[in-house]
């Protein structure tokens, strides 16, 4: 909302009183003047006009699960426990799900309040790297890389995925790095060469990584750094 506009909704304060408020160097966002009445603000920030508080921005939420197998991908279900039952009580209603796991995969999970920046995390144009984990049930074939690469034909959707980087660990194991995330789009890609997601764990995203120090079904809020790297 224009930071006009939040002013000018108080009682007794008209638009062009507003106005004048900002060009008089009164208001300020997050303890800092603005001048510009068009400014964007967002519910998180504070807005003050001298000392009195205008809006009072919310508390934000950026939190890393690391997700158990067996726990859905969302915030209520009749038949299964999902991944907000993990987190405290006080915190489910704030919260959703950046860029889901299904039921059996396990690892790096966010959950945010933000819906701005966790679209910057899951956006497919925008391409941020999500680097994943995988146990295959046959051996992989020699061409899964060069396929991989070349991008895997959806017919659903009607699109090729995005060049995928595979790096072998094993003669049934990979890490395997996407831009996307589409409905289960590494069992699909596997699915395309013959072959079949046995465990499928994720690792990063961007530049977010896993905390080693998180034990499965355990969480933590990002830090200062982490939150960055997606804005």
């Amino acid at each position: 909302m224009k930071l006009s506009r939040i002013l000018s909704n108080q009682n007794g304060i008209s638009r062009k009183q507003a106005n004048a408020l900002i060009a008089g160097g009164r208001v300020k966002i997050n303890g800092q003047p603005c001048r510009a009445p068009a400014a964007d603000v967002d519910r998180f920030s504070t807005v003050m006009v001298d000392q009195d508080v205008v809006q009072a921005g919310e508390a934000e939420h950026y939190l890393m699960l690391n997700k158990p197998a067996g726990y859905l991908s969302a915030t209520v279900d009749a038949q299964h426990p999902t991944v907000l039952e993990l987190i405290a009580p006080e915190l489910r209603h704030h919260l959703h799900i950046a860029g889901r796991l299904d039921r059996s995969s396990t690892g790096l999970l966010i959950l945010t309040n933000n819906g701005l920046w966790s679209r910057k995390l899951t956006e497919p144009a925008i391409k941020i790297p999500k680097v994943y984990r995988v146990l295959t049930a046959k051996p992989l074939s020699p061409e899964t890389e060069t396929r991989f690469a070349n991008g895997i034909w959806f017919e659903f959707e009607g699109l090729t995925t995005s060049p995928a980087q595979l790096e072998r660990l094993g003669e049934r194991e990979a890490r395997v790095t996407i831009y996307e995330g589409r409905y289960h789009q590494i069992k699909r890609m596997f699915h395309a060469v013959g072959n079949r997601v046995k465990a499928l764990h994720r690792e990063r995203m961007g530049e977010i990584e896993l905390d080693n120090d998180l034990s499965s079904g355990s969480y933590r809020s990002l830090t200062a750094g982490e939150i960055r790297s997606i804005e």
